[in-house]
């Protein structure tokens, strides 16, 4: 079997200046699973774990009742669901099963109501022991985990749930609700899980966010896969980033002096993932080089396949005749000027917790500006109010905080991802 994942690669440039000094260049890496073989709906094993404490109370518990509804619409009997409640106590209201009777799961659904306080750490560890039971190696396993609130004095016993579900293949969606959510607790269970965070501004986007769950999942056919960027003798990268389905750095390991690897984890058939890498290049002569070999090794288990690759090389043209070099790639450099925003806000927001106002609401109103290059008027806005809030009051807003964090990690989204 062959043609399952597609990979491109492209330059920020076509045809570079010959230079006697190192160069910095992009490289954008498309990895997309294409083939008929990867089109088949993965069964997926999926637990919710959500807060139903008092703070739930009203529309937020009404939507999210309606939002699991959805989810269970989309589901099938080869999937396994399971539901915990958490507030100051844990109750499962769905133990770990197929998905067949959906009349008494919806008359379950409907018992659910807020109460008491919010000890996350108790919902987590009941959700993953109810997941154990539906592990398996066909089936995408993902924690769907929802707050509203800060959990009280259990932040260690979370992070270390995350790294242990992480350890388990079962990756988390750290939903926060609102405004009051503890951000730098649920970017860290995201992060040990391998999965990822998120900022619910209203109750309407639990619907949105649940369905686009379940939806990546059970697109997700191509699993575990690694991306290994093989450098040439005098090429050395200074950074890597996912930009698609949203903007984040990537951890790398290095095998070699030439070589690193980057995690990429499940690729959604259609839509897959791009990563952005930045290059250093020693000086060379005029003429063209092989600079890197992209090398992407993935599974499919539906059809029982491991370690399959698919393999790119990255060449280079250097010319000594400035007349013959090419404008920059558009929408190459739009993916890099994105990123760049994104590390700006993330160096200000930094800068602002360690209370460095005056340079945080110097980068702030940067990338205000920024924004606005980009057409991002809104996003632009709560740049400069929270540059604004910093000047005059010393600190940030949670709300704005929020928005920027996440706001400008989705400027790289497709429109049909942002609508769900």
């Amino acid at each position: 079997m062959s043609g399952e994942v597609t990979l491109a690669t492209r330059l920020n440039r076509t045809v570079f200046q010959a230079l006697p000094t190192p160069q910095k260049l992009y490289v954008l890496i498309d990895g997309v699973p294409t083939g008929e073989g990867v089109s088949v709906q993965m069964p997926v094993n999926l637990g919710l774990v959500l807060d139903r404490s008092g703070s739930m109370a009203g529309d937020k518990i009404r939507k999210l009742r309606e939002a699991v509804k959805l989810v269970l619409g989309q589901l099938s009997p080869l999937d396994q669901l399971s539901i915990v409640l958490f507030d100051d106590h844990v109750d499962t209201l769905v133990a770990s099963q197929s998905v067949t009777n959906l009349e008494l799961l919806y008359a379950q659904i409907d018992r659910i109501t807020d109460r008491g306080g919010t000890t996350m750490s108790k919902g987590m560890r009941r959700g993953l022991d109810e997941m154990r039971r539906g592990l398996a190696q066909d089936r995408v396993s993902r924690m769907l985990l929802l707050t509203d609130g800060e959990t009280y004095g259990d932040e260690n016993d979370c992070r270390q749930l995350a790294a242990e579900c992480g350890q388990y293949g079962v990756a988390i969606s750290a939903l926060g609700l609102g405004e009051d959510w503890n951000m730098p607790l649920l970017e860290a269970i995201a992060g040990q899980s391998g999965g990822v965070a998120d900022h619910l501004a209203t109750p309407d986007s639990i619907l949105t966010e649940f369905k686009r769950t379940v939806a990546t999942m059970q697109g997700s056919s191509v699993r575990n896969a690694q991306l290994t960027l093989r450098l040439v003798a005098g090429v050395t990268p200074a950074a890597a980033w996912r930009v698609l389905p949203a903007i984040s750095q990537l951890s790398q390991r290095t095998l070699s002096d030439r070589d690193i690897q980057l995690d990429l984890g499940d690729l959604e058939h259609g839509k897959g993932q791009s990563v952005l890498v930045e290059l250093v290049v020693q000086p060379k002569a005029a003429g063209s080089y092989r600079v890197a070999q992209a090398d992407v090794m993935y599974d499919i288990p539906t059809a029982n396949l491991t370690g399959q690759h698919v393999r790119q090389d990255i060449l280079i043209t250097l010319t000594d005749d400035p007349s013959q070099v090419t404008p920059f790639v558009a929408d190459v450099m739009n993916l890099v000027e994105k990123v760049s925003v994104f590390k700006l806000q993330t160096r200000a927001l930094n800068e602002a917790q360690a209370g460095n106002v005056s340079l945080a609401t110097q980068q702030l109103r940067a990338v205000a500006t920024r924004l606005l290059n980009l057409g991002e008027v809104d996003l632009a806005q709560a740049a400069q109010h929270e540059a604004n809030n910093l000047e005059q009051q010393g600190q940030m807003s949670a709300a704005g905080t929020k928005k920027l964090q996440y706001g400008t990690r989705k400027l790289t989204q497709r429109l049909d991802d942002l609508d769900g």
